[in-house]
């Protein structure tokens, strides 16, 4: 399917559907729990779809009403699976879910989608390893399918980079399994507030887990045995950045509703970044809303140097949506620490500055760094662009085809991939006025 974009100005109110993140942590929490568990407002994504699945596999059942998913957890009787785990394109399920069975006495392999085995996996091999189980690739030595055999041995110390928070998540998960305490020793962690959430989810259903400020350091004691529990999924603020954006960028006025303000999701950091540059964004943590002001000029000129810079390690997945933004920003935009954006359903870093670069951006891959040179978006024009099959991919670039001059359109490929996090995307964005036309292959 084809996404074709051109010039129109939002109004309304969006709801954004609820945290993948959140969705698939608690699907697995529920299936190592004892008893029966009520999820509501779960995101019915690709993924999470995936993640129910393999749920049903080793031992739990999931039962999926409207807008509730009903857990029977396997708790006691968590096992591994007759076949091969076929994660389709979720990494964070593959991430998760290894190390969990990983305590188990026996072999399992894990596999997914065309894109996932392109991935790296060496790291969660590695640490796999490291504990004791007997791990690897089966075609070659870094990417899925994989296999290992436990169990984990929790007086072993894990010590490894820690660039990758899904893997580590998964490690904390498992730690509850085990009789003991599993300590972990990150020597580069990134996406830190993932590994909170994880903290937070972990916690809620009882779990002792200790964290140092750095996140270097971190331990969970076991074992413990869950019992069910009934969670409500907040909202994504990864779905959030994409109308918020769009909204930025034209002469919109918008409210995002059911807005997360837990502070569980890192990338509510996006807030305070267009905030700086002057964008008009008001966030009542009462109501739960942001409301979003679009049509304001947005400069780099009241910061240092003159110049905005971006730390990405916190919330990576952001960086489409902000590089978007960021041509439209009169100014310098400096993206750093975006190694981790590179190792998700492609390489981001490489595929926005390609794309972005077909429409007339400013945008240079430094390796190390990412630089947009904006303008207003002022050199922007249509064409055709590559979404790479990346979700993210997808919502950004079709939220810039809004932007554009009167007269121009841009066509994005692939763009039915925007289902693994927004299923409803299009629908939900043409109701503010979008009028994003969809064309079958």
């Amino acid at each position: 399917m084809k996404a074709v974009a051109k010039k129109n100005v939002l109004s309304g109110h969006i709801t954004v559907p609820g945290s993948k993140s959140h969705t698939i942590r608690a699907l697995i929490l529920a299936s190592m729990a004892e008893g029966v568990s009520h999820i509501s407002n779960p995101l019915p994504s690709n993924d999470c779809l995936s993640t129910a699945k393999a749920v049903d596999q080793i031992g739990g059942k999931v039962t999926m009403q409207e807008n509730v998913w009903t857990v029977n957890g396997a708790g006691k009787n968590l096992h591994l699976p007759e076949k091969q785990i076929d994660v389709g394109n979720s990494g964070s399920l593959m991430y998760f879910l290894s190390p969990v069975l990983s305590t188990l006495k026996g072999k399992c392999t894990f596999t997914g989608d065309e894109s996932i085995c392109r991935r790296p996996v060496n790291h969660l091999i590695d640490s796999l390893n490291q504990l004791g189980a007997k791990a690897s690739c089966l075609n070659n030595d870094s990417t899925p399918p994989f296999s290992f055999e436990g169990p984990i041995d929790v007086n072993k110390k894990l010590v490894t980079g820690g660039e990758l928070s899904q893997y580590i998540s998964g490690f904390m998960m498992a730690a509850t399994r085990l009789d003991g305490e599993l300590k972990l020793s990150l020597t580069n962690p990134k996406e830190t507030p993932y590994l909170t959430m994880t903290k937070m989810w972990l916690e809620s259903v009882g779990a002792q887990v200790s964290v140092s400020d750095d996140f270097k350091s971190i331990s969970v004691k076991g074992p413990l045995n869950i019992q069910g529990f009934d969670r409500a999924v907040p909202s994504d603020w990864e779905g959030v950045a994409f109308p918020l954006v769009a909204a930025l960028i034209t002469n919109s006025h918008i409210i995002i509703d059911n807005i997360d303000s837990s502070g569980s999701q890192g990338d509510d950091k996006i807030v305070d970044v267009l905030k700086s540059v002057g964008a008009d964004i008001e966030w009542d943590k009462q109501k739960n809303q942001l409301i979003v002001q679009g049509g304001k000029v947005l400069s780099t000129k009241n910061l240092t140097d003159g110049v905005l810079k971006i730390n990405m390690s916190g919330f990576p997945d952001a960086i489409c949506a902000l590089a978007v933004a960021a041509c439209f920003i009169e100014g310098k935009t400096i993206f750093t620490d975006i190694d981790i954006c590179r190792k998700k359903e492609t390489d981001r870093i490489k595929a926005m500055e390609s794309e972005l670069s077909k429409l007339g951006a400013d945008i240079r891959d430094e390796g190390d760094i990412l630089v947009v040179n904006g303008n207003g978006g002022k050199n922007l024009c249509g064409g055709a662009v590559e979404s790479y099959k990346d979700h993210r991919i997808v919502m950004a670039l079709s939220c810039l085809g809004l932007a554009l001059k009167e007269g121009e359109k841009l066509t994005v490929s692939d763009a039915q991939w925007c289902s693994v996090t927004f299923p409803n995307f299009f629908e939900e964005m043409n109701k503010l006025g979008a009028n994003f036309e969809l064309i079958e292959k």
